[in-house]
């Protein structure tokens, strides 16, 4: 995969993914060899990641909250908060995965809750998987049909349409009839980890 771009507007994807793993990992005393083990991502690949060298995609950023048991937003960039939020397409990366672009745009946190929310395009060539990880997911369909599945429910979604789930469950997001736009809203609580017992929150 090509790497990622990069801007004048602040740290990068993988800049920020290196400070904010580095952080995680040993807030939970793991060895990159444990991590690894745990993630089933490559040592090597951990290293790259760490060292701000590799080239992050949404699978590997997805298990990395799931083993780690943290947010999206605690692994990727924080945006400012509070006064005038103006996120630009053009200055956002792309995070990519096998069927999904994610741009993320904003962590917002109100009293014991997180919320990330992601400009997100399901482009229709493969399905976009994932085994589980903290927190429940939102998403609007603006544009095409989007096919949902939970655990085993499938449903189909058209523009205006809006779904919501346990994301700890493992589910896809497919595009049978070419890409879809939607909005993606990841909701967690500030404590929670993917077994339900709390943990440290990481801070900037």
């Amino acid at each position: 995969m090509d790497a990622l771009p990069n801007d004048d507007s602040g740290p990068s994807i993988r800049d920020m993914l290196a400070v904010n793993l580095r952080a995680a990992r040993a807030a939970r005393g793991l060895s990159l060899s444990e991590l690894s083990r745990r993630s089933s991502i490559g040592k090597a690949t951990l290293s790259q990641l760490e060292g701000g060298t590799g080239n992050p995609t949404i699978e590997t950023v997805f298990s990395l909250s799931r083993v780690l048991e943290v947010a999206i937003s605690d692994l990727l960039d924080h945006r400012p908060r509070g006064g005038l939020t103006v996120v630009r397409a053009v200055e956002v990366e792309v995070l990519r995965g096998e069927g999904v672009d994610l741009r993320p745009l904003r962590r917002i946190e109100a009293g014991n809750s997180v919320f990330e929310v992601y400009d997100q395009l399901v482009r229709g060539d493969a399905p976009q998987r994932s085994q589980g990880h903290v927190g429940v997911e939102h998403t609007v369909v603006q544009a095409g049909r989007l096919r949902v599945e939970v655990a085993g429910r499938t449903v189909d979604l058209g523009p205006g349409d809006y779904v919501a789930f346990d994301a700890r469950e493992p589910h896809s997001y497919t595009a049978p009839d070419g890409p879809v736009q939607s909005v993606l809203l990841l909701q967690y609580r500030a404590d929670e980890r993917l077994d339900g017992r709390p943990h440290p929150v990481l801070r900037d």
